[in-house]
């Protein structure tokens, strides 16, 4: 039988993290923390395994895109020395790193597992070592040739999930798409829901961090407000988090005239539901027709993450609006149900 070897890539976050008068922390040195941790398992079930740390060492909340470049660089150039990739993460911010590497790294052959948890491994109570076991198990003998989230028995879709709690250990769910597994007392896969099969077209593009905004609608939405975010001539396109199936206060003109010419001039308007589940149907309420007359395009049932990080992806790699509107409507990496 051929030795199974992974790479783990710590990139900060709880797992990692310890106590500090500021509360906790990044530190150096988790492979050794690993290392004494996992003597206590049944090491020899474990595939082989080298870690490296990213220096610095983040808490995820202060992610920026320039770190997902990293951690693509390092897939991609250890993409042939390994069968799998377990990639240790905050979870403020997994859901975001998750789904980016989903577009960049397309057509895997191997798994890529993030993973974390909400109590740090340093810890004696924690949920750390059973997420990071069960992910290096899935990392390097099951396959699952996709970017996902392994979290406190889930196996979720990358661009799927979302951190649904704050403190509890089961964290993440998937809204919007069934779970690719589940890990009780046996690892239980279901392949039927997999990614097909296809040749890897990695891509490691610059972003632009300021290319896509993000735009809340709430009672009394204000059209000055509106118009300060999108004067940010970075700004290439608007992420709406509507309401319900797509929804917006169409009554409010001056809010609608923003949207209309800010559109005009060639922003890009993305709406997706504010709700945890649910599917954006622009047209069946009529105040959200207008948002068709003025050429918003629906998000479907994409989580924000999600469709925060397509729009990112497209941008850094499509040669033209035209191109980037066609692709945030197909199914790329499994992020929406359209075929």
């Amino acid at each position: 039988m051929t030795t199974k070897k992974i790479l783990l890539i710590h990139t900060g976050g709880t797992i990692g993290m310890q106590a500090s008068e500021r509360g906790y922390i990044p530190v150096s040195g988790f492979a050794q923390l690993i290392t004494e941790r996992l003597s206590h398992s049944h090491h020899a079930a474990l595939p082989d395994f080298d870690i490296i740390e990213l220096h610095p060492l983040i808490d995820s909340a202060n992610l920026h895109p320039d770190h997902w470049n990293t951690l693509a660089e390092q897939v991609i150039r250890q993409y042939e020395k390994y069968d799998g990739f377990v990639i240790l993460h905050g979870t403020d911010t997994m859901a975001y790193s998750a789904s980016m590497l989903s577009f960049m790294l397309q057509g895997l052959g191997k798994p890529v597992i993030f993973t974390g948890s909400q109590i740090p491994l340093s810890e004696l109570r924690n949920d750390a070592l059973d997420n990071l076991i069960t992910a290096m198990l899935l990392a390097g003998f099951h396959p699952v040739n996709e970017v996902c989230v392994y979290f406190n028995g889930r196996l979720l879709r990358g661009n799927r999930c979302c951190k649904v709690k704050a403190t509890g250990l089961d964290a993440f769910d998937s809204p919007n798409f069934p779970w690719l597994g589940q890990a009780g007392l046996h690892i239980e896969l279901h392949p039927r829901l997999f990614l097909a099969p296809r040749s890897p077209q990695f891509q490691n593009p610059t972003f632009n961090s300021q290319a896509v905004a993000i735009l809340p609608i709430y009672p009394g939405i204000n059209a000055q407000s509106v118009a300060a975010l999108i004067s940010n001539t970075d700004v290439k396109a608007v992420i709406l988090r509507s309401y319900g199936v797509g929804n917006l206060p169409d009554e409010n003109s001056e809010f609608i005239e923003v949207l209309s010419q800010a559109a005009g001039r060639g922003i890009l308007f993305f709406n997706i539901s504010q709700c945890i589940q649910a599917d954006i149907i622009q047209g069946q309420y009529a105040c959200s027709t207008v948002l068709n007359e003025i050429g918003v395009i629906s998000g479907a049932e994409m989580t924000v993450e999600a469709a925060f990080c397509k729009l990112h992806y497209l941008l850094a790699t499509c040669q033209s609006p035209a191109e980037i509107r066609q692709q945030l409507g197909i199914n790329l990496v499994g992020e929406i149900d359209t075929p």
